[in-house]
């Protein structure tokens, strides 16, 4: 590998940006894709399918005419952060890490956050704009607010919708939802930043308690990450 190519991969993997190492086999050039550019020289379907592997953090084979080509996946630790130590949180917590996630669970109230209703998990808690702040969504971050109280959830919204969060969901009925969508319009977010909002979380399965709500808004934020086909919401 040239060095050049090498330090732009160390510090791609130091910064925590995704990027590909894409291999020629026959030949060994080499090149690096990111998500919104490419360092080096590929053939615009490669590139495509680097992406995808990336984003699915799947490596492998890519054919493509008569060359082979090898994508070697750098990705950061796929994250959650979970505004509300509540019930829910409780059941999507274990979910997620065994799902692979790294679980970050925020809340300032301390008698919910604690060590003994969330083991083996980062508890936060700070307010929740500050915290989110400091934790920088990223697009390998997924965040979900369950406390239906607009004091908590609303200041990590609008971090999340700054951000390049590839999921972020609120819990609430319909109305709860619009309503909260008309306090961030008045803080100046537009419907097309709005429309990012998963609301109410979770897909559609007839969810109701704790568990089933929490399998359902993971299977939601799996769908979203590998961009598969949307299963519409109830009417």
């Amino acid at each position: 590998m040239k060095a050049v190519l090498l330090n732009a991969l160390q510090a791609a993997r130091a910064a925590k940006t995704p990027v590909a190492l894409v291999t020629a086999l026959t030949g060994g050039a080499q090149a690096l894709v990111f998500h919104d550019r490419v360092d080096g020289t590929l053939p615009d379907a490669v590139v495509a399918e680097a992406r995808r592997r990336l984003r699915d953090n799947a490596g492998g084979t890519v054919e493509h005419g008569d060359a082979r080509y090898f994508v070697d996946c750098h990705n950061p630790p796929l994250r959650i952060v979970v505004v509300g130590a509540v019930h829910i949180s409780q059941t999507l917590v274990p979910m997620a890490a065994i799902a692979g996630y790294e679980v970050i669970v925020i809340d300032p109230r301390a008698s919910f956050a604690t060590a003994d209703r969330f083991p083996n998990v980062q508890l936060v808690d700070d307010w929740p704009d500050e915290a989110m702040e400091a934790l920088a969504p990223d697009n390998r971050t997924a965040v979900v607010t369950l406390t239906h109280d607009p004091k908590l959830d609303d200041p990590a919204l609008e971090i999340a919708l700054k951000s390049d969060a590839f999921y972020i969901a609120c819990l609430g009925s319909r109305r709860t939802h619009a309503r909260r969508l008309d306090r961030l319009r008045e803080l100046g977010f537009d419907d097309a930043t709005l429309a990012r909002i998963h609301g109410p979380a979770g897909l559609p399965i007839g969810a109701v308690s704790p568990a089933e709500i929490a399998l359902s808004i993971l299977a939601e934020l799996t769908a979203v990450l590998h961009e598969a086909p949307a299963v519409a919401k109830a009417a």
